[in-house]
């Protein structure tokens, strides 16, 4: 497949597709070998094994949404960016993290792409850390009552 930003922009749409209902054969059939991974404010991850085992652990402590993508490429394709809301919940904690106690959250993000012969080459993710965390902190204290009523 040829990099054109019309192949590119339908190349992102199908991993965050594929992230949403998080198909990780589907995402990983996005990803070049050698993918190169920047997690946010974290370090590089190489491959797409690194990537899978990353996939995993997000799996289990998160269930995300990405909602409201917009996806943005270069002319020629080789570059891509996309920016959306996270909506998700907080399900088991991560290390390093807040408590887990199923805290919901919502928050912009965006994702940064390299694309060559058709497959990601790079994928680096960034979001508000310190807004998570607060987020993650503030419904980790809150108390959730329902009340059903009858008409």
């Amino acid at each position: 497949m040829a990099d054109t930003c019309e192949n590119t922009a339908a190349l992102i749409t199908e991993y965050y597709a594929a992230f949403n209902v998080m198909d990780i054969e589907r995402i990983l059939a996005c990803l070049d070998d050698d993918v190169a991974h920047d997690i946010n404010q974290g370090n590089r991850e190489t491959g797409k094994e690194a990537f899978r085992a990353f996939l995993g652990r997000m799996d289990h402590a998160y269930s995300e949404q990405l909602r409201d993508i917009v996806v943005m490429t270069s002319p020629d394709g080789k570059r891509a960016a996309a920016e959306f809301m996270v909506h998700g919940i907080y399900k088991v904690a991560d290390e390093g993290f807040p408590e887990a106690h199923g805290q919901s959250y919502c928050l912009p993000a965006g994702g940064f792409f390299e694309v060559a012969d058709g497959k990601i080459t790079r994928v680096s993710v960034f979001y508000n850390l310190a807004e998570w965390i607060a987020q993650a902190t503030r419904a980790g204290t809150m108390t959730v009552t329902t009340q059903t009523t009858r008409a």
